[in-house]
């Protein structure tokens, strides 16, 4: 795969992700972080077993294949738990403008995550993170507040994320994409059970949000993170990273779109800056000629 067509298929992940913030928002109102990240990893999990098992066929007798498939799964599923649940709990103390701005720290998290692994990040990578930051400072903070605890859940939150990305970077390679998403569902939904089961949902209420949980689950899940798993195999993780960033973008726009929220020049500007962010991180420039 072409890396510019596996850069689409993550700004595809990007957009995904980001209508489903309207639906985290909507079911946030009647079931709690555990259930609803129980409940739609699972789903995922579920969605994509059709998918990945030609895969499992294939592969059954091939005890080294399994061994990277798993420990890739399991690395990638408790990264993505945690990262999950931290945020909605830090979004509930400071607001989903803060969230979105604090969350945001993996543009810059995971390219110095590169470097100490020894991988070569180009300047103009730095400086589009920089861009982004910018872009989403103006986008996500339009009243920013004093440090609170919610604060510290959401730069843990950046970190796992930036994990998470790093995780895949990593396992990712010489596995099947769908096959390795599924367990990584399959993680987070199992080590997610027990909070769910503490927070003590009831029926009524998780049926009362059936549809954003089976669109995160369905689509957030089995779909997009998919995405990303194959698309990260044939894009460099720093320019991932800022295609992924744009789900911040696409939860403005749909907010708009289907919240009906009006978005200020301060926030548009915000949506300008990531877009040229993202551009810029992926052109290339011509080599000088010696």
């Amino acid at each position: 795969m072409k890396e510019r067509t596996a850069a689409l298929l993550l700004l595809l992940t990007s957009l995904i992700w980001g209508l489903s913030f309207v639906a985290q928002s909507v079911s946030s109102e009647s079931i709690g972080p555990f259930a609803f990240n129980s409940i739609r990893f699972l789903i995922g999990a579920i969605v994509l077993i059709p998918f990945a098992l030609p895969s499992i066929i294939r592969e059954h007798r091939n005890p080294g294949y399994w061994k990277r498939t798993l420990r890739g799964g399991i690395i990638c599923g408790l990264c993505l738990a945690s990262a999950a649940v931290i945020q909605q709990i830090g979004v509930a103390e400071s607001g989903a403008g803060k969230g979105g701005f604090i969350t945001a720290l993996y543009i810059i998290i995971v390219p110095f995550l590169s470097v100490i692994l020894g991988k070569k990040v180009e300047k103009k990578t730095w400086i589009a993170a920089i861009v982004a930051i910018i872009g989403m400072y103006l986008l996500c903070m339009g009243n920013p507040s004093g440090f609170s605890k919610g604060d510290i859940y959401l730069m843990i939150c950046a970190l796992f994320f930036s994990f998470h990305i790093m995780a895949i970077d990593i396992t990712g390679k010489g596995v099947d994409g769908v096959t390795l998403s599924m367990f990584q569902f399959l993680t987070a939904g199992i080590v997610t059970f027990p909070g769910m089961i503490a927070e003590k949902p009831a029926v009524d209420a998780v049926l009362s949000a059936w549809l954003p949980i089976v669109y995160a689950g369905a689509f957030s899940c089995g779909i997009a993170y998919t995405l990303q798993v194959v698309g990260q195999k044939y894009v460099k993780p720093q320019h991932a990273v800022l295609l992924l960033s744009l789900e911040s973008v696409w939860a403005a726009v749909g907010g708009a779109i289907i919240l009906s929220e009006r978005m200020s020049a301060r926030e548009t500007i915000g949506c300008a800056l990531v877009f040229a962010a993202v551009i810029a991180a992926q052109i290339e420039l011509p080599k000088r000629k010696a």
